[in-house]
């Protein structure tokens, strides 16, 4: 009995740091950081677009999260500087991902921004990304004889498009390009280092090398 005890008491002790370890103070180091001057809330159409990222399981094959340098060669493939907390201001829940089966996405809206090669390449990757082992999402297109007047009828490469027909996206593929787009963390998280600063550094520095 005695020994259950203390391995009831060491394994509350050892889950009460644990807990505090990575989630209690990492919450309390980040729960007021501001969002950026950059960053802009998602609209209503970009919202919609993340719950079809969600639903189609994006975030199984891609992460939101470009590393630092010291860790990957993230920034080298033009993924982006490495993310910080005021990035996911208005993420909920954040999507950071855990597997990179395809590339990083957190700055996909300035590598490739677009809106028709969006469309198309969720029709069929391998039209624009030759090898590509992403799978098609035919089911957020209608194919069509001719689009109704305000459809958007996707401007496919030579071979890809049905026989005599048109692929038209729904407003669920719309709303997902519109959130892809919107992905988008260039801005710069410090601010610039003052002029007069920077002036002032290079004169104190002076008579330290003369003497």
């Amino acid at each position: 009995m005695e020994n259950e005890v203390k391995l009831t008491a060491g394994a509350m002790v050892t889950l009460g740091l644990a807990t505090a370890a990575l989630v209690v103070l990492p919450y309390i180091q980040v729960r007021d950081v501001p969002a950026p001057e950059g960053l802009k809330p998602y609209t209503s159409a970009e919202l919609r677009g993340r719950a079809v990222y969600i639903a189609n399981g994006c975030v199984y094959c891609h992460t939101q999260q470009p590393r630092d340098k010291s860790f990957g060669p993230d920034a080298e493939r033009g993924w982006g500087r490495a993310t910080v907390p005021g990035d996911y201001t208005y993420d909920r829940p954040h999507l950071l991902g855990s597997m990179r089966t395809g590339p990083d996405l957190m700055n996909i809206g300035v590598r490739q921004p677009s809106r028709d090669w969006h469309l198309g390449h969720l029709y069929q990757p391998r039209a624009y990304v030759p090898g590509s082992i992403m799978p098609a999402y035919p089911y957020l297109f209608d194919i069509k004889d001719k689009a109704e007047p305000g459809e958007e009828a996707l401007k496919l490469p030579p071979g890809y498009a049905p026989a005599g027909k048109v692929v038209v996206a729904t407003p669920d593929a719309q709303d997902l390009v519109k959130y892809l787009q919107a992905l988008n963390r260039s801005y710069p998280v410090l601010p610039p280092e003052p002029r007069d600063a920077a002036g002032a550094a290079a004169p104190a520095a002076t008579p330290a090398s003369a003497s």
